[in-house]
């Protein structure tokens, strides 16, 4: 496993604390949007973003991701609207919970807004499209997720091109540090995502998947956003309602190569994913150990049949 050595191991949120160091963070998918990529609107009602939001915590969640516009292409949404769809999650969950809450927007006054609603991270993944948001960012001292895409926000990119995928999308992550440190943001507020499946063919992401360690050694906690993505369904040729074993294993494969914090749908798999390779990695002990612990050796749970 893939153990990278980070600017800033311990990062401080608004109500928690994570130690990257010996953490893997599982960050849950809230979209309140009416086209979602996966849940084709199921959440897009309030009382439903905010019940889905809460279960995620219920279920082990750590952090919170809340957006009100997709990655794909589509029709501009006025800040306005899409800052209703996502203030009023944040501010209940923040009522509820001490959970870190990101708002996944790629524009400066939505993220303000988000702020002051109680967001202690910025999920750009536009990797700064507007130069405005490390501004924004830097001012107000919240996290910035500093995402590789290739297309102006909402915009088609037809058959992206890479001479090294890896070795591109490394530095392209690299300058948009340099550029949020330059504004201002503090090495212990930046996280870097690759962005699975953004701008690239299943094949990109097939690569940067595998060699996640070249984006993990920049030395910021990384995020692998693979959760029931469209390389998993055409690498294993399979729907959308059938791709949670391959989330699994991506995000296990990412989390080997140096991944700090998981973008999922499934909370509930993706929290025993992590737990059971933080207990390995010796950074979390089992829920109990029961099994050749003693003199004479029951099976742990006599009632059901003893594995073989």
């Amino acid at each position: 496993m893939f153990l990278p050595e980070l600017q800033v191991p311990i990062h401080h949120f608004s109500r928690r604390s994570i130690d990257f160091s010996r953490t893997i963070a599982v960050m849950a998918v809230i979209n309140r949007t009416p086209d979602s990529f996966y849940d084709a609107g199921s959440t897009f009602g309030l009382d439903d973003a905010v019940s889905s939001a809460m279960s995620a915590v219920q279920a082990g969640a750590d952090w919170v991701d809340i957006g009100g516009v997709p990655f794909s292409p589509g029709p501009e949404l006025p800040w306005e609207e899409e800052a209703a769809r996502v203030v009023p999650v944040i501010e209940a969950v923040r009522k509820q919970s001490d959970v870190v809450i990101s708002a996944d927007t790629f524009l400066p006054e939505v993220a303000q807004a988000a702020i002051n609603a109680g967001a202690d991270v910025i999920n750009d993944t536009t990797g700064l499209a507007y130069p405005e948001m490390a501004q924004v960012v830097a001012r107000n001292n919240v996290h910035l997720v500093l995402t590789h895409s290739l297309a102006k926000p909402r915009t088609v990119y037809p058959r992206p091109q890479y001479q090294n995928v890896v070795t591109e999308v490394r530095d392209y992550l690299a300058q948009k540090v340099q550029l949020a440190l330059d504004a201002g943001i503090h090495p212990s507020k930046i996280i870097i995502d690759p962005g699975h499946d953004l701008n690239k063919n299943t094949r990109h992401t097939l690569d940067l998947t595998a060699n996640f360690e070249a984006i993990a050694a920049l030395g910021y906690p990384a995020l692998a956003a693979v959760s029931n993505k469209d390389f998993i369904g055409e690498t294993l040729d399979l729907p959308k309602p059938e791709r949670l074993v391959g989330s699994m294993v991506a995000a296990t494969m990412c989390v080997m190569g140096g991944a700090r914090i998981i973008r999922m749908h499934n909370i509930a798999e993706s929290v025993q994913t992590v737990r059971l390779i933080e207990a390995a990695q010796g950074w979390r002990d089992p829920a109990y150990q029961l099994h050749n612990m003693g003199e004479v050796n029951p099976p742990a749970h006599p009632e059901r049949e003893t594995s073989r």
